[in-house]
């Protein structure tokens, strides 16, 4: 997934997700709704080689399942409103109702925009 000027792609997924979710991510955001509220809502790598966008998971993710060059963070403020909206977006498309706390959502990004900036350097 990569962004373009003021767009971006978004991808909402409702139960789980399984290995190597938002590899080499360069924009966009991807949310985990975990609709079945599973223990290990992604698999292995998850955003490995991410250097841009965003990555939401409804539930917990251990470190360990992180790919090279993610972590994790609180979403903050204007992150939450956007999940207010994609959710409420989603929900409308399904004619369900969701009520998530925004507060059980982690976020995953980049550590950096060039995860392996320094891989192709000689010294």
């Amino acid at each position: 997934m990569k962004a373009y000027k003021d767009r971006f792609p978004t991808i909402v997924v409702g139960g789980k997700a399984g290995d190597f979710l938002g590899e080499y991510m360069a924009g966009g955001v991807i949310v985990v709704l975990n609709r079945n509220d599973e223990e290990k809502p992604v698999g292995n790598f998850t955003a490995t080689g991410i250097h841009g966008g965003s990555i939401f998971v409804r539930g917990k993710v251990a470190e360990e399942l992180l790919g090279i060059g993610a972590e994790t963070n609180v979403p903050s403020e204007e992150d939450k409103k956007l999940l207010r909206e994609l959710i409420s977006e989603y929900a409308s498309h399904f004619q369900i109702d969701l009520d998530y706390d925004k507060s059980e959502f982690i976020k995953i990004h980049s550590r950096s925009h060039r995860p392996y900036g320094r891989l192709y350097v000689l010294e």
